[in-house]
């Protein structure tokens, strides 16, 4: 997928931060720290991550300024609550940084950390593909703590079935 324009690029990031948002919402507050193994992101990790790095790595590069990740621990947002107002103040400052872009800025080239150029829609795009990452990762983790999710697209697998015909 091409992004030729801010506004498509706005409404499409919107959609998935949208069904990111949902799932998010279904961590229990008691697990936000919970992980598989010792030394591996948390469900509270994962969170911090997604929009840490949405803010610092590529709201910072694609405003033509390096990358300043730091990481995702607790000291970023401690507690639910504060978990998700993070996650709400970081989207918000990104979504600031990227409707500032013009259409012609998502044609040149933005610094990526190690130095390497980067076509800034494809950059963006990237970003969208790492936050889906995390997304499943979530999901995942919820899984194997036994939290129902919703459905990424409206209807579980079992409804997609029960709707279908028999070929």
């Amino acid at each position: 997928m091409e992004i030729k324009t801010v506004d498509t690029f706005i409404d499409y990031f919107g959609k998935i931060r949208k069904r990111t948002s949902k799932v998010i919402q279904v961590i229990p507050p008691d697990q936000l720290e919970w992980t598989y193994k010792p030394g591996k992101f948390t469900l509270g990790d994962q969170v911090r991550h997604i929009v840490a790095i949405e803010r610092y790595m590529y709201g910072e590069t694609v405003a033509g300024r390096p990358s300043a990740y730091q990481g995702c621990g607790k000291d970023l947002a401690d507690g639910y609550d504060n978990v998700i107002s993070y996650f709400n103040e970081m989207h918000r400052q990104s979504m600031e940084i990227f409707s500032s872009l013009r259409d012609e800025d998502l044609q040149r080239e933005c610094l990526a950390p190690g130095d390497g150029k980067i076509i800034t829609w494809k950059w963006l795009r990237a970003m969208i593909e790492h936050e889906i990452h995390h997304r499943a990762q979530i999901y995942t983790y919820l899984g194997i703590i036994g939290v129902p999710t919703p459905p990424i697209f409206g209807l579980t697998s079992e409804e997609v079935i029960s709707k279908s015909v028999k070929l």
